[in-house]
């Protein structure tokens, strides 16, 4: 049976790395639907249609961006040892948040600072999200501990919450023009925290 309606003459996938970058830009509160459908080439009943509103599109960019702009977290924790997956996610993390061609910082961060009681729901959603990456994390370094790769002394749950506050800290001052080089450092020292 032919699909009714007229066809989408956008692609969904392209919308939403525009979407994703107006977000990131300018968060969830500072970004207007005109904003949106002027990035994403569309107007508001394509946008409405393909994405509901703009809180799904903001979740949907968000889910995006997990999968495209952070693809090097599953990397991360498929490294053999458990100093390996913190080195892999940090140091990806500095180029991701300093990437010249990507706004500075983080879409998980920057995009749900918000201050309005309106858009809790945001802040929940991106907490939770943080919370599914950690939790990642934390599985992986239990079965670090399990391998003995770990001791069996370290809180696998508290190194995970450890390594979310720095790449999160990293990302603000990625933001507020750190450069490269100066987060580069930051994650040599948390990598201290990890046996060689």
């Amino acid at each position: 049976m032919a699909e009714r309606g007229r066809p989408r003459t956008f692609e969904l996938e392209d919308a939403l790395d525009n979407a994703i970058t107006v977000f990131w830009r300018q968060g969830y509160e500072g970004t207007s639907l005109d904003d949106l459908t002027e990035a994403m080439g569309i107007n508001r009943p394509s946008l409405y249609a393909a994405f509901g509103n703009k809180e799904e599109t903001f979740k949907r960019a968000v889910e995006r961006y997990a999968t495209v702009d952070m693809a090097y977290v599953d990397d991360a924790i498929a490294e053999p040892t458990a100093r390996l997956v913190a080195e892999h996610y940090l140091r990806s993390n500095v180029r991701a948040i300093t990437d010249p061609e990507r706004p500075p910082g983080c879409l998980s961060i920057q995009g749900g600072l918000s201050g309005n009681p309106a858009h809790q729901d945001v802040v929940a959603f991106l907490a939770n999200s943080r919370a599914a990456g950690e939790a990642k994390f934390a599985d992986r370094f239990r079965s670090a501990i399990a391998a003995g790769d770990l001791s069996a002394d370290e809180s696998p749950e508290e190194l995970a919450k450890y390594l979310s506050t720095v790449t999160s800290g990293m990302a603000v001052q990625a933001t507020g023009g750190s450069s490269r080089a100066e987060l580069e450092r930051v994650a040599d020292r948390a990598l201290h925290s990890f046996p060689a």
